[in-house]
């Protein structure tokens, strides 16, 4: 059964909220990508003199407080605040509100990496420093994975069956994937995607443990997928909220004008990802073709052959050996440099949770102007790869179908298709 012969028709994207280091808003985000405008900087949410990581990608200026319900804001961690501003801003760019749906007819389902950090940092220092008397109540819910997935809930009277998805950067392909069905099973309205910020000492420390972060302090050298040089990635803070929705749902509300639709998705798991690192090689013996098998089912999932991808986001890990891994995927499916491939989180950092809702309201973004944005800061790709990856300046193309893939930490593999409106 095509995507469109199932029961609702087409799963359309039909308002998307974006709050991330290159803009606080969906235009501002799409100028900053086109001119290359890097959202890398020191950090400044707390001092880097000391720490191996001193590069990041922050939101800046962000301010809950006026934004986000003001008992709210002392409840919550900011990836939470960032999410629920984004979800404001995507509902509006619906046209949906919510008091005029059934409330058990929507559901939420965001992804999330790392929980709040910065929050359950803050009690934790409480409780050593002062005592068990001062830690707050709300340390219980603000920390978990779920907070806001539960926040939107509330804010909004969405009952409907709401989740979390927990598989790092692959996790928000697969909270969108969970969206579909939620939607061919009788949702109406899906708010999916997701944010995220570990932007403070302890989060930091964390993701050092990986061995896969950049060292270098110089904001235009320090993430660069796919150079010859490549250093490891940044990270970085926020993200984007789609909002989803069946075609005749949409259509019942008087909403004519999508974003595009989600088209195909599958996932997969890498069991040797971390274990080849481990244990000092590059390579697994016998390693099968993971990724290229979950791109593989996207495409057949959306009915579509290698030929109808007209670019793809790539994960583009960083790490010379990851950026090998995926560019033989890629290699394999499309054949060498036989597609578009592009990786502007480059000027983000990687934003786990956030980043790959991110690259797909971005992939959205280049399917409604036919432009293909490029890869900045990467100025000499790695001949070896055979990666057709857009540097220099975005390339103007007429672009039907986007493939946007993202692995996480641990071994999780995702790969989503997405179509113009």
């Amino acid at each position: 059964m095509s995507t469109v012969d199932r029961p609702g028709g087409r799963i359309l994207v039909t308002g998307l909220g974006i709050v991330a280091p290159t803009g606080p808003t969906v235009e501002d985000h799409w100028q900053a990508v086109l001119a290359g405008k890097s959202g890398l900087g020191r950090i400044t949410a707390f001092d880097p003199t000391g720490y191996p990581v001193t590069v990041a990608g922050e939101v800046a200026g962000f301010e809950a407080r006026g934004r986000v319900p003001g008992r709210v804001v002392p409840q919550t961690d900011r990836w939470t605040h960032l999410a629920l501003v984004a979800t404001d801003a995507a509902l509006a760019d619906a046209g949906a509100d919510p008091a005029e749906l059934d409330e058990y007819e929507m559901a939420v389902v965001t992804s999330s990496s790392s929980g709040g950090t910065a929050f359950g940092q803050n009690e934790m220092e409480n409780l050593y420093r002062q005592g068990p008397s001062w830690v707050g109540a709300y340390q219980s819910i603000a920390w978990f994975y779920a907070a806001t997935t539960g926040q939107i809930s509330i804010r909004h009277g969405m009952r409907g069956p709401c989740g979390v998805v927990c598989a790092e950067q692959a996790g928000g392909l697969d909270a969108i994937a969970q969206a579909r069905r939620l939607l061919r099973t009788g949702s109406r309205l899906v708010v999916t995607g997701g944010t995220d910020s570990s932007l403070c000492p302890y989060g930091v420390v964390a993701q050092l443990a990986d061995g896969r972060l950049s060292t270098l302090d110089d904001p235009a050298r320090a993430y660069t997928p796919f150079a010859t040089d490549a250093p490891g990635h940044v990270p970085g803070e926020g993200g984007a909220i789609l909002v989803t929705e069946t075609e005749e749902a949409a259509r019942a509300r008087g909403r004519t004008r999508s974003w595009g639709a989600v088209e195909g998705w599958a996932a997969g798991f890498d069991p040797y990802d971390d274990a080849a690192r481990t244990e000092g090689r590059t390579e697994a013996p016998n390693r099968p073709p993971v990724l290229a098998g979950a791109i593989r089912r996207a495409l057949a999932d959306a009915g579509l052959a290698p030929g109808d991808v007209d670019v793809v986001f790539a994960d583009g890990a960083g790490t010379p050996e990851r950026d090998a891994d995926e560019a033989r995927a890629l290699a394999e499916v499309f054949g060498p440099r036989g597609v578009p491939v592009t990786a502007p989180k480059s000027l983000t950092g990687r934003l786990y949770g956030g980043g790959a809702p991110l690259d797909v309201a971005t992939a959205l973004l280049a399917l409604r102007d036919g432009i293909v944005p490029h890869t900045a800061g990467t100025a000499r790709p790695d001949p070896d790869y055979a990666l057709d990856l857009v540097v220099d300046r975005p390339r103007e193309l007429p672009l039907r179908h986007a493939l946007v893939v993202a692995r996480g930490h641990g071994g999780f593999v995702s790969a989503l298709v997405v179509g113009s409106a």
